[in-house]
């Protein structure tokens, strides 16, 4: 089976791939900022792995939506 290029595919397909990408990208950024000011108390699992495994692994959203739902520890109210 051939690959098919970007310019064999239709519109609708490209736009979901590009959906998928910007979504992906939010997610991430988001993630990556809330792990950044989180202390290490406050993740589930070690900081540098979940750094590591967001800024590389391409997962269409779904580690950083695993990182947002699971891997943190509700903060501590302070006052």
């Amino acid at each position: 089976m051939a690959k098919k290029r970007w310019s064999d595919l239709s519109p609708t397909a490209k736009g979901i791939i590009v959906g998928v990408a910007a979504v992906d990208a939010g997610l991430r950024a988001w993630a990556l900022r809330d792990l950044s000011s989180r202390d290490k108390t406050e993740v589930n699992g070690p900081k540098p792995l979940w750094s590591t495994g967001l800024g590389i692994v391409n997962s269409a959203g779904l580690l950083p939506l695993f990182y947002l739902l699971r891997g943190r520890r509700p903060r501590a109210v302070e006052g």
